[in-house]
């Protein structure tokens, strides 16, 4: 990936600094050319004649320091910024009649080289800064600046600062196109590794499942242990949270397992997905059904909820029976997450929650609706006798996200 970076910053890039080298000699040509044609003009055509020899032959030197970002220094755009700011103030020492006749500096053009560097190198703030340096020398230079020096200050200044905001959309570009590089090629190997997994330990899985089932015994334990292990490797392969790199290739199912069933979810202000959390619980008696794309929250957040679902779970596995199947639906909308935890078991009875609070058992009010409303939220509790319980966890998004 680092390598597909650095070919993606180069495709941006280099051809900048190229220009930037072109546009440099150039205009160090036109600059000793406009000398050579009328030396005449300069009342002290020896001081013309040195600036110009130094300016060439710096800008033949530093060829290379306009490269590429790396050796384009700041000392060098210090250096580079001082020689075309002492050929401007040089201007009227060797023509006197620069200031009256709005001629053009020693530099001339030249100098918005050393603008546009600043501009390539650190966007249109730094572009900013060395433009008005070049304005302030100009304006001092002319003495009684005109109209059109005026104008040429502010033309200077506008297209430099755009350049350098061009610039910098440019490298914002860059690195989206590099992150979706990055997530096309864990997506590749995700598949890849999913169809790997799904080639052998799944049907390995699935098989030990039938063989136990006909076997009966022992091996019947034994072949819905392997189910309910096949439906959690699938879940987190669907879910993409089997590990993608190629240092995992050969990782085993418990470490695979193991990715996800951690007792300590990260704590912090960073997101988290919270399927990654719920996957857990997913199995041949518990049904997971979740989006397509992450279900983000705050880590701390999306540790609570998924406690609150667990919670939830347990109060099925303890009241409905070891036969009853759950369903956890998630659903993720713009202004809060909603997990629904539903079972098929013989429901609570009316009043027994009450009933329950009154006697201080608050398992469920205290481990579902406590945790819920410390993130803002809330839990809804729907039981109908005969027909199952239904639990509804609600966070809003922005007070999670605090």
């Amino acid at each position: 990936m680092a390598k597909r970076e650095r070919v993606v910053r180069m495709s941006v890039e280099l051809p900048l600094w190229r220009a930037l080298a072109a546009y440099r000699v150039l205009t160090m040509v036109y600059a000793v050319l406009l000398f050579v044609v009328n030396p005449s003009k300069f009342e002290r055509p020896w001081v013309a004649a040195g600036f110009l020899a130094v300016m060439s032959v710096w800008t033949l030197v530093t060829l290379p320091k306009v490269a590429n970002a790396a050796r384009c220094t700041k000392r060098f755009l210090v250096a580079d910024l001082t020689v075309a700011l002492t050929g401007i103030m040089l201007t009227p020492l060797a023509d006197a009649q620069a200031q009256t006749q709005d001629g053009p500096t020693l530099p001339t053009i030249w100098t918005a080289g050393s603008v546009l560097a600043f501009a390539i190198k650190g966007g249109w703030r730094w572009a900013g800064f060395a433009s008005s340096l070049v304005a302030v020398a100009n304006i001092i230079e002319r003495g009684q600046p005109s109209r059109d020096t005026f104008h040429n200050v502010l033309l200077v200044w506008v297209a430099s600062i755009a350049i350098g905001y061009v610039v910098e959309v440019a490298r914002a570009s860059e690195r989206t196109l590099a992150r979706a590089l990055e997530i096309e090629a864990a997506t590749r190997e995700r598949e890849r590794l999913a169809r790997d997994i799904h080639d052998s330990v799944l049907q390995v899985l699935a098989m030990v499942q039938r063989r136990g089932t006909a076997l009966g015994g022992e091996a019947e334990e034994l072949g819905r242990m392997a189910g309910e292990q096949e439906v959690a490797l699938r879940t987190l392969v669907s879910s993409g949270l089997v590990p993608t790199t190629r240092a995992s290739e050969d990782v085993s199912l418990g470490a695979v397992v193991r990715t996800v069933d951690d007792d300590d979810p990260p704590q912090g202000p960073e997101l988290h997905d919270l399927r990654s959390l719920l996957a857990r619980h997913a199995g041949s008696k518990v049904t997971l059904s979740e989006p397509g794309a992450p279900v983000l929250l705050p880590a701390a957040a999306a540790a609570e909820l998924a406690a609150a679902v667990s919670a939830a779970l347990d109060n099925v596995r303890r009241h409905a029976g070891e036969d009853a199947h759950a369903w956890i639906l998630v659903e993720d909308w713009p202004d809060e997450v909603i997990v629904t935890v539903r079972d098929d078991g013989p429901g609570i009875p009316e009043g027994r929650l009450a009933q329950a609070e009154g006697e201080g058992r608050l398992g469920v009010a205290l481990s579902i609706r406590g945790r819920l409303r410390d993130l803002g939220g809330s839990a809804e509790l729907i039981s109908v006798p005969g027909q199952g319980t239904e639990v509804e966890l609600k966070v809003p998004r922005g007070k999670a996200v605090t």
